[in-house]
């Protein structure tokens, strides 16, 4: 039975379900679930700046950004599905408490088998895969090298990339110049500029921070079954200074923007994420406590990507809302914006 429902809110969150409620679920529920479809945002927005970013330009056609949006949406699904099934193998998720904090994992759970786990992932990654052949049969060649950039992620970011130090240098790449990047060419029908990488950097930097939090609070779990994550490379104290870099570094890539005039002093609003950003600051600049504070008792042992989401939650949405905001003054005609 349809439970439209659940749909919203495998989509907000990622539920945790018992075997008897699984059972009861469609198949849309259950990919949802099993794909962590709670992160697809992080994808929709990347999407979206590209698409933006388009219209900004004036360069916007809605079929290539539709079949990128749900395109990259399904890859995000496939890559994530892959994921579990790699860890499941490997024995990264075996009794793993921190996975366990991300809700179910399908294989370990034993709500599906190996078989359907495959079903889902080919199902996803055949969606994903027919809108890209689309976009490269209708757009410049490089599109074809974009989706083999993609497919080479999803296919071995998990391993080797994680376990040598380059989960987070994936992540920067794929959700700034490959997703964003790549959803303005195919969108503009071949364009390409360097004001739209520094632009995608400006947002791909939250997730990368994001993960470099989780990695950070994963390090000794991490260490111990041999994937050496960046932080477990390079250190507590220096991850937790380097997400410090980055997040000032996204301020620096916008006034650069502003500077050049690829936008105007509007976008100047995103320093209203500066409230959230001091405190967060705060937090990355002491080491992490060795027991839970008052207050994080229920996510414990996570505790600073929790940070890191709130903030980059605050500052990826007043960005976007700049961004919309001035694409409004220009389409209405208050300011002539080019």
């Amino acid at each position: 039975m349809v439970n439209i429902a659940m749909w919203g809110k495998a989509l907000r969150i990622i539920p945790k379900v018992t075997l008897a409620e699984w059972k009861q679920l469609d198949i849309v529920s259950r990919w949802l679930i099993s794909a962590r479809g709670a992160v697809f945002v992080m994808t929709a927005m990347s999407a979206l700046y590209g698409g933006l970013l388009a219209l900004k330009d004036g360069k916007f056609n809605l079929l290539p950004f539709l079949l990128s949006f749900f395109g990259l949406i399904f890859a995000h699904a496939t890559n994530n599905l892959v994921n579990d099934w790699t860890d499941s193998k490997k024995g990264v998720d075996k009794d793993n408490y921190y996975r366990n904090l991300y809700g179910p994992q399908a294989l370990e759970h034993g709500l599906m088998t190996e078989k359907e786990m495959w079903g889902y992932i080919l199902g996803s990654f055949a969606i994903a895969l027919s809108c890209g052949i689309y976009l490269a049969l209708t757009t410049p060649t490089t599109t074809i090298y974009l989706i083999l950039a993609g497919i080479f992620f999803i296919a071995f970011y998990t391993w080797p990339l994680k376990y040598i130090g380059l989960g987070e240098v994936t992540v920067l790449i794929v959700w700034g110049p490959l997703m964003v990047g790549g959803t303005y060419f195919v969108v503009t029908g071949g364009t390409w500029s360097w004001e739209v990488i520094f632009v995608s950097l400006v947002y791909s930097i939250g997730p990368t921070t994001v993960l470099l939090g989780k990695h950070t609070d994963k390090m000794k779990v991490d260490k111990e079954k041999r994937i050496n994550t960046l932080p477990v490379i390079i250190g507590e104290t220096a991850s937790r200074f380097l997400v410090i870099i980055l997040w000032i570094i996204q301020y620096l890539l916008i006034a650069y923007l502003i500077t050049i005039n690829y936008f105007t002093p509007i976008m100047a609003l995103s320093l209203a994420a500066v409230p959230k950003l001091i405190p967060s600051i705060k937090v990355f600049s002491k080491p992490r406590p060795t027991e839970a504070p008052k207050g994080y008792e229920t996510a414990w042992p996570l505790y600073l990507v929790y940070f890191a989401f709130m903030y980059n939650r605050r500052f990826g949405t007043i960005f976007l809302l700049a961004l919309i905001i001035e694409l409004v003054f220009k389409y209405s005609g208050l300011l002539n914006l080019g």
